[in-house]
């Protein structure tokens, strides 16, 4: 049988905080970068409750200089 890997969006979520504060940003100046009127799609990202559109990925991962998958936490369900 195959196992099918899946996001765990509350883990990427935690990990988009933690990439977020180690390069020293806030969630206003990510606002800025993707040039978000609110915060809210960032607040949704960081706690699970979404996850970033794949541009918005490559974007991040630019911003924090790291891949796509130091970014996102993906679960093995067999």
């Amino acid at each position: 049988m195959c196992s099918m890997p899946t996001i765990n969006m509350v883990k990427t979520g935690k990990n988009i905080v933690r990439l977020r504060e180690l390069n020293g940003f806030t969630v206003k100046e990510l606002q800025a970068v993707f040039g978000f009127s609110t915060p809210q799609a960032i607040y949704k990202w960081q706690s699970g409750m979404a996850l970033p559109f794949l541009d918005h990925l490559v974007i991040l991962a630019t911003v924090f200089q790291v891949t796509l998958e130091e970014i996102l936490i993906v679960d093995t369900v067999v």
